[in-house]
């Protein structure tokens, strides 16, 4: 779990090289092999079937190989999801962002842990790891094993309406966690990495994320999210046009984008991301959170998303938005929006199904 080296330790000692107070944008990500892909490719055509017959399982079957460097390659056989909790100030001071009070953060992370949480039943089913980290959940989390709380940042967030949600310093020691995260679950064996998240209200940082990614108003980004009525989805919208009014040019950087508008666990699943295409491992991606997590780390280190796939299709316009605009086309469109990594963990039978067919099933020449 946590890295023995770094349990205990003050957040604010936690560095990455590449995490440093200079330029925050990096070099771009290498992509996945070009010449594996083309080799991919071409054994989906040889497949005994008609071109294309297998739909968009033959484009993953493509994406997985490529990834894994190897055609065909092995289905994934350690899929490990990371799930980031935090709260959030837009839900401090009576505002209606959420179906749910806060307070229901902290319980759902004892869930978690319990392993009775809609993402760990499902984890359970498709022989996927849960691990949930408190990065900045409003809460002490007294009771719970200490690693649960070993990267944790803070408590909540700024109201990011009123006052950024970070300061840079936290937005680097967020940063830097996420990538320590990713690496621990990599040194374990993962092939297949999910990100999934936990906190009351993270649908609005979310969607201002995406909104401030791509310079749109509000209107097209602010969905339900836990089933907000029409009178709290208006005051919802509002909300995160103020934030994005507050902020203005600031957030074309994506450093100063977490700080103003993001929180410690979305900026945790930015550093998350970014240290998993770096390393070359394959994430599997979930609902907005996890969009709006993808928007800013394909903006800090271009090249990342060729190594994302998208799990599912939200029903929130933001996570909508931003699979378009990264290219990224959800393998599952089944109305969800629990969040929790739940989509993506949904998703995994399809990729193990890829790889299989494009390893097991004959060659049309077999036949002849």
């Amino acid at each position: 779990m946590a890295d023995t080296e770094l349990v205990g330790k003050e957040m604010a000692d936690i560095r990455s090289p590449d995490l440093d107070r200079g330029d925050p944008r990096r070099q771009p990500v290498a992509p996945p092999s070009a010449a594996i892909k083309a080799e991919a490719s071409s054994r989906v055509s040889a497949l005994a079937k008609p071109l294309g017959a297998l739909g968009r399982l033959e484009d993953l079957a493509v994406w997985w190989s490529a990834c894994r460097g190897v055609c065909p390659a092995d289905p994934p056989a350690n899929v490990r999801a990371v799930v980031l909790a935090g709260d959030h100030g837009v839900t401090a001071s009576g505002s209606s962002v959420s179906a749910y009070p806060r307070e229901v953060t902290a319980a759902m992370v004892c869930a978690f842990v319990a392993g009775v949480a809609g993402v760990s039943v499902l984890a359970r089913q498709h022989g996927v790891s849960v691990r949930v980290l408190d990065l900045g959940v409003d809460a002490d989390l007294d009771g719970l094993p200490a690693e649960v709380s070993a990267y944790k940042i803070r408590r909540s967030s700024g109201a990011i309406d009123r006052e950024d949600a970070l300061s840079l310093t936290e937005v680097q020691q967020a940063l830097a966690a996420g990538a320590v995260i990713a690496a621990e679950e990599i040194a374990a064996g993962a092939d297949l990495l999910i990100l999934g998240d936990m906190g009351i209200g993270n649908t609005t940082p979310a969607a201002a994320l995406i909104a401030a990614t791509w310079g749109v108003p509000a209107t097209e980004v602010t969905g339900r999210g836990t089933g907000i009525d029409d009178q709290a989805l208006v005051a919802k919208t509002a909300l995160i046009q103020a934030a994005l009014d507050r902020v203005g040019a600031r957030a074309a950087d994506p450093v100063q984008r977490l700080a103003a508008l993001g929180s410690a666990d979305l900026a945790a699943g930015v550093g998350f991301l970014v240290a998993a295409a770096q390393s070359r491992v394959p994430v599997l991606l979930d609902g907005v959170i996890a969009l709006a997590e993808a928007a800013v780390a394909e903006d800090l280190a271009p090249g990342c998303v060729a190594w994302w796939a998208a799990g599912h299709r939200s029903t929130e316009p933001a996570q909508q938005l931003a699979t378009d605009k990264l290219g990224l086309v959800p393998l599952l469109d089944l109305g969800l929006r629990l969040g929790e990594g739940s989509g993506a963990v949904a998703a995994v039978p399809l990729v193990r199904s890829a790889a299989l067919l494009l390893s097991q099933m004959a060659l049309l020449s077999d036949l002849a």
